[in-house]
């Protein structure tokens, strides 16, 4: 009950997944429209024609699933007030769950929020998926997705992302596409793998917390799990971060690769350098399998300058290090190539 009792705790519960009213539209010129609660933010999204528009949320929380096509190119969505909390858009679908014909979401189906445009930028909200496992016993596929995101040039400054297992899906538009995205002082907590996917992604400034879970093995989850594609040089890079937990020490891994079934080539890249781990994540074996076919000692899996006692380095093989001229390599900068976000 931990999600259900933070989100209800948020101001202005607004009025379901069908709007009560129609969103506001604050001028063509300006290209601006608002959402009030009571309104629908995918009503907002689905108002919008042509690129460059600006949806502004007002504090409450609202209670829908929110997709954003590609069309919808150069789309900023923002909250009202620069406090993220403020403003909540969440719902509860999970892998597992069965959509009124019978099938289920899957993994990147269950998301709360969905985007494939390229230019997008979310700022000063919050994004959560409350599904939780102790309420749904029946259901094996656990995942449930708070931000499913593939187009190029997304941008996150100041967002919260809060859910269990696969909090946020950092994907690409096809499989031969090398989409960036940048996550500027962000919050994203969860248990395994919460932060995973095959796109160019850069957290910068950002805090990762990993959740205290109710159950007596470990690792009880890991923070990172890229699929990066063999052709793409860049995959995830965590710089400037730091890395909490509300678990017991040592209950988490920092990262393990996945190679996913359709895609059995890939090569998952991380980099997580400059960057505070607190002691909730193994310093000891940070690293390990998702199958045991792809162990992670093949994979592109690097640190750099990380601090704090969940970067200590006692097993050296256990953690590889990039030198500083590799480091070099693996910047915000060399990331985004010609694209400098705003955020």
């Amino acid at each position: 009950m931990r999600r259900r009792t933070l989100l209800a705790g948020m101001t202005g519960i607004a009025g379901g997944l069908v709007a009560a009213g129609t969103p506001a539209f604050a001028g063509a010129r300006r290209r601006v429209l608002r959402v009030r609660p009571g309104d629908s933010v995918q009503a907002a999204v689905d108002a919008v024609e042509g690129p460059g528009w600006t949806i502004v949320v007002h504090p409450g929380t609202y209670r829908e699933v929110v997709r954003v096509p590609a069309e919808k190119s150069g789309l900023t969505l923002r909250g009202a007030t620069r406090d993220p909390r403020d403003t909540v858009i969440v719902y509860d679908n999970a892998n597992g769950t069965k959509k009124p014909d019978g099938t289920t979401y899957g993994t990147a189906g269950s998301a709360t929020f969905t985007s494939a445009a390229p230019g997008l930028t979310v700022r000063d909200l919050t994004l959560a998926n409350d599904w939780l496992r102790a309420d749904h016993p029946d259901i094996t596929g656990t995942q449930a997705v708070a931000a499913y995101i593939t187009g190029d040039r997304s941008a996150f400054e100041n967002v919260r992302l809060l859910a269990h297992q696969d909090t946020l899906f950092v994907d690409t538009t096809a499989l031969d596409a090398f989409d960036r995205q940048y996550f500027h002082h962000c919050y994203i907590e969860g248990d395994v793998d919460f932060v995973f996917g095959r796109a160019t992604a850069v957290f910068d400034d950002c805090h990762f917390h990993t959740l205290q879970r109710d159950v007596t093995f470990t690792p009880k989850g890991m923070v990172f799990a890229p699929s990066t594609a063999r052709a793409n040089p860049y995959g995830i890079l965590a710089v400037r971060s730091r890395v909490t937990s509300g678990a017991e020490d040592a209950a988490y891994k920092l990262a393990r690769p996945w190679v996913p079934s359709y895609e059995t080539t890939a090569w998952p890249s991380l980099v997580v350098r400059d960057t505070r781990i607190g002691p909730g994540i193994d310093p000891v074996a940070p690293y390990t399998n998702m199958r045991e076919a792809h162990p992670w000692q093949t994979m592109r899996f690097r640190e750099y300058r990380n601090s704090g006692p969940g970067a200590v380095i006692t097993v050296p093989e256990n953690r590889p290090q990039l030198t500083a001229s590799e480091a070099a390599s693996h910047t915000k900068r060399t990331y985004l190539g010609d694209w400098c976000p705003r955020a």
